[in-house]
């Protein structure tokens, strides 16, 4: 099989196309034909060598893909060899074939394509489960949203409206700000140093949010505790603006706020089968229906991986990037 490797750290020029043996299942695994396979952060932060992947994990870089059940474990009859998924991987996505948990599959959507279909879990999931698993957000509540035209943004936005939140988005143009507007933000304000704050208080009252999804953290991190209500929550996930910041104990300790955070890939099997789990039962009901769409910006060629990180790690980007190994 055809997949995408790299020998050292680097530039996205590292990438290339190499073949490789196909692998088989073993207990509790599926095997995927993949049909295409979505690009996220992760990915960029494996590729530069500051996010390694775990040690049971595939050095390969991927972590969502669509396609056909190819083979399962023995014992294994969650799925049959032929059926269409979407599935959250733990590596190896950039490949013609992927193991995979079979708890970490789900059917594809009815009247999707795979394309679609591949743009869902890494995102869906990493909101799912800090969203409304982690952070317990809830109908009628408010929620801040950084990087709101990003893969994780866009779809933050979309959920949060769908479960009935009231949602304020962050980015970085007036082009981007209209993108969340479209999605269905109620409103959407620039990020940069924190000028965020103020809109953010005059358009709850001068209450703040209920939620902050922090993707930043450094110098953000005590802008998002201004902005939030008293008894509020915080959830980080990513560390675009650094790893370390200087934060304000006292204003977190005042407005008795939440702060914690998470990474999905380190979490256990189990724990990322419930996720799948919870997205079957309270979200899948909704893409079938057609309530929830994601935004394909662009498709690469698998053999243009590297073109695919160069446009992510433009911030050109409004939704999500995917590869397609069909044709």
């Amino acid at each position: 099989m055809r997949q995408v490797q790299f020998d050292n750290p680097g530039e996205p020029s590292v990438l290339y196309v190499a073949d490789a043996p196909v692998p088989q299942p073993t207990t509790g695994q599926v095997l995927i034909k993949v049909a295409a396979a979505g690009v996220n952060g992760p990915d960029l932060f494996q590729r530069q060598g500051s996010y390694p992947p775990p040690p049971e994990a595939s050095p390969i870089l991927g972590l969502e893909v669509a396609g056909e059940i190819a083979a399962v474990a023995q014992g294994e009859t969650r799925w049959q060899v032929g059926e269409q998924v979407c599935a959250l991987v733990p590596g190896g996505g950039y490949s013609e074939y992927v193991l995979t948990w079979a708890g970490h599959c789900l059917p594809l959507p009815q009247g999707w394509s795979m394309l679609e279909a591949a743009a869902l879990p890494e995102t869906f999931f990493t909101v799912w489960g800090n969203l409304f698993m982690r952070g317990a957000l809830k109908r009628g509540e408010s929620v801040l949203l950084h990087g709101g035209s990003g893969g994780i943004g866009s779809t933050a936005i979309m959920l949060a409206k769908a479960f009935g939140c009231r949602v304020i988005a962050t980015s970085g143009t007036d082009e981007k700000r209209d993108y969340c507007l479209a999605l269905g933000a109620d409103a959407a304000f620039d990020y940069h140093d924190g000028v965020f704050v103020d809109p953010v208080l005059a358009f709850t009252d001068g209450r703040g949010v209920d939620l902050v999804l922090d993707v930043a953290a450094g110098k953000n991190i005590n802008a998002n505790l201004r902005a939030l209500a008293y008894d509020g929550r915080m959830i980080s996930i990513a560390t675009r603006d650094g790893r370390m910041a200087e934060v304000d104990v006292a204003l977190l300790m005042s407005k008795r706020i939440i702060w914690t955070g998470s990474t999905l890939r380190p979490q256990s099997v189990s724990a990322k089968a419930e996720i799948a789990a919870q997205l079957r039962h309270q979200v899948w009901p909704m893409l079938e229906r057609g309530q929830l769409k994601p935004t394909i910006h662009k498709v690469f060629p698998l053999a243009q991986a590297a073109e695919a990180h160069q446009l992510l790690e433009s911030g050109a980007h409004m939704g999500k990037v995917v590869l397609t190994l069909e044709g």
